[in-house]
């Protein structure tokens, strides 16, 4: 048993956080920018993104660290500094979490591992080894600043995510989730289905696997049921993104209401996922209506189907009683 599995025993489900960038976002971060220098840079709006999602009931929020490996650091010459911007993000994490144990709540810090943005051999560059050690050293990172868990996320690789596997082990014996992005047809981009990734999941005897980002909520929700299927006894994951992105003049908006993000959660919970959250262009307020959802405090909200990617929209808008504001992730 794993501090995650004790987590699920005790309640049956968790509640995952939203958007991290979104958040960033708001608090200033420009386009282009490393969202990660900011762990060392500016600690304190990192600190309160993380501590607006567990205000708002998250049982398990992501560091910021979603492009935390030398690939991706490379392309902002941060390469030479991934153990010590690994290490502050789940540091202030620790912080936030820390706190909240002390007004008697049990919160996990889960160390957010994305791609790297290579291509395996043959059709890239990347060696396995090359990648399995670029995530080890991500993960000494995550792990010296107090992480509970190791997050590899939005995955379209099973080469990859293997290999992530692979590395995260070497540097640590933290428990690890993996989460895949499916948005190609309801396969991830390198044709990987939900069957697949929970087949790759129960050979490496990771912690828990799902779904997280993707095309569409359809998409996501058909995987986390492949999963289920293929194997019933592992934790499974649905991190959906708020509805679809669209373009409003010069700024991304995506058209996922908190109703509408409420009333996937209860879905996914009725497809069988215990940890449960949202992804691109969510943000507290998506997070706070969820968990009133999940916790029976709140009726499912009514949404109708209107387009067959299942783009979803509220019969009942309550944004102007609440005053909320959609925010793009990225």
């Amino acid at each position: 048993m794993t501090v995650l599995h004790d987590l699920i025993k005790a309640k049956g489900f968790a509640i995952i956080d939203g958007a991290t960038g979104t958040e960033l976002f708001r608090r200033g971060l420009e386009s282009g920018n490393p969202p990660e220098e900011w762990n060392v840079d500016r600690p304190k709006e990192i600190r309160d993104a993380y501590q607006a999602y567990v205000d708002a009931g998250s049982d398990i929020f992501l560091t910021n660290t979603f492009g935390g490996t030398r690939f991706r650091l490379a392309l902002h010459k941060l390469e030479e500094r991934v153990v010590e911007l690994n290490q502050a993000a789940a540091r202030i994490g620790r912080e936030v979490a820390d706190a909240a144990a002390g007004n008697g709540r049990t919160v996990l810090v889960a160390g957010s591992m994305g791609p790297t943005g290579e291509l395996m051999e043959p059709m890239g560059s990347m060696s396995a080894e090359a990648c399995a050690s670029a995530f080890a050293e991500q993960a000494e990172g995550l792990t010296a600043g107090g992480a509970d868990l190791l997050w590899i996320e939005t995955m379209s690789s099973l080469e990859e995510a293997e290999a992530a596997v692979v590395g995260a082990r070497r540097a640590s014996d933290l428990p690890i989730c993996v989460t895949f992005s499916f948005d190609t047809a309801g396969r991830t981009m390198m044709g990987v289905t939900g069957t697949d990734a929970a087949e790759l999941a129960a050979r490496l005897g990771v912690d828990a696997v799902g779904a997280n980002c993707g095309n569409n909520l359809a998409d996501t929700e058909n995987a986390i049921k492949q999963m289920r299927v293929a194997h019933p006894e592992i934790l499974i994951i649905s991190k959906g993104n708020a509805g679809i992105p669209e373009w409003r003049g010069t700024e991304l908006h995506y058209n996922g209401t908190p109703e509408v993000m409420a009333a996937y959660s209860h879905r996914a919970r009725e497809a069988g996922a215990q940890l449960i959250g949202a992804c691109c262009g969510s943000t507290p307020e998506h997070i706070a209506l969820m968990r009133s959802v999940l916790d029976g405090e709140e009726p499912v909200p009514e949404v109708e189907e209107i387009a067959a990617t299942t783009t979803l929209v509220a019969k009942s808008d309550r944004s102007e009683r609440s005053g909320r504001r959609r925010r793009s992730r990225r």
